[in-house]
């Protein structure tokens, strides 16, 4: 779509990288109106465009009001899906431009492509199609929107801090066979491989191909090796392919378990404290129950509080299946923000 846009009389036309100046405004405004504690920067939005499964021309939206933009909408196609087709949608409106149709436009333009992508894609047409829509939930303005536009709430997130003051948690024992190592690229492939087995029995799970793992795990810009730590055996396993079965390489232990740290650079320019967040945090299923998880946590704890963080972060579904809620919780951790996604099934009546 480029041109004058129907609903709204604004200016349409997808989104590009020359737009990441007008977009970092945009998101300013929206987080100097909402306080959300959500910041991002120009290297963050061009990461994000750089995705090669995104589509621009057609996975993105923009509306313009001269050279000022005002609203904006992105979805993701769900690669992989393995049981329901869930599009995420990424979008938000100008606050002075809120309460006059631009947010039920968006919607509904995410909707259309979510169901052009779900009916063009056989793995996916195969499975019921969702959109998700994500915020937080004292967002009344986006509860609003979501319920009259036939969504309801599937799920609920905590985003749980712990401050990394007074004395460092004394050091836990790696499980018996296995042993903590600071993340290393030739483990890279073995982490990848050790996140699709310990995430398969979670909601939402799609497993990471290469492509994705590299844009927005490992290469992604705010990941930090430095503070990641894995769980090997000492016995070697799947892991041994780690290395694209380069000749002469020595095989690579499995990884039993793994700790991928993250940092956001707009968050400290915004807040000016540094916080290390725990972006991935999973066991392989054949080794929980005998302490991977805490020797990970603990050890991420030492090393971030070492490093002059301020505190340390992650983000849990409330009913994860592993009961990482209360582990969480008797780690220290409380939660200092409250998140919600919003649902509705694809090619149905709003009315219905």
């Amino acid at each position: 779509m480029t041109g004058p846009d129907a609903g709204t009389g604004l200016e349409a036309g997808p989104l590009s990288k020359d737009c990441v100046p007008a977009w970092l405004e945009l998101l300013g405004a929206v987080e100097r109106a909402d306080r959300a504690g959500e910041h991002i920067d120009a290297e963050e939005l061009n990461e994000a465009l750089s995705d090669p499964k995104l589509d621009l021309e057609q996975d993105t939206l923009g509306l313009w009001e001269g050279s000022r933009l005002v609203a904006y909408a992105v979805v993701h196609t769900p690669h992989g899906a393995l049981d329901v087709a869930r599009f995420q949608g990424d979008a938000a409106v100008h606050p002075e431009r809120r309460r006059r149709g631009v947010g039920s436009r968006l919607v509904a333009w995410m909707e259309e492509r979510a169901t052009a992508r779900h009916a063009a894609l056989p793995d996916l047409s195969a499975l019921p199609g969702e959109l998700l829509l994500d915020g937080r939930t004292k967002d009344e303005g986006l509860r609003h929107l979501a319920e009259g536009c036939g969504y309801t709430p599937c799920r609920w997130w905590f985003e749980m801090k712990h401050p990394l003051t007074g004395d460092a948690p004394p050091a836990r024992p790696a499980p018996e066979g296995t042993r903590v190592v600071p993340f290393d690229s030739v483990y890279d492939e073995a982490t990848r491989l050790a996140h699709n087995d310990a995430f398969r029995d979670h909601w939402n799970f799609a497993p990471f191909d290469r492509t994705d793992w590299n844009t927005w795990v490992t290469g992604a810009g705010s990941f930090r090796p430095a503070m990641s730590r894995l769980l090997v055996t000492d016995t070697g396993g799947p892991g041994g392919t780690a290395r694209d079965g380069a000749r002469g390489t020595p095989p690579v232990d499995e990884v039993a378990a793994y700790l991928l740290a993250e940092e956001s650079e707009a968050d400290t320019a915004a807040t000016g404290r540094r916080d290390c967040h725990v972006g991935y945090l999973g066991t392989r299923r054949a080794h929980r129950g005998r302490g991977a998880a805490p020797a990970l946590l603990t050890e991420l704890l030492r090393a971030a509080r070492a490093a002059g963080y301020d505190t340390a972060s992650l983000t849990v579904d409330t009913v994860n299946p592993s009961g990482a809620l209360g582990f969480y919780e008797g780690a220290g951790f409380v939660v200092d923000r409250e998140s919600v996604t919003y649902a509705r099934p694809l090619g149905t009546d709003r009315t219905s």
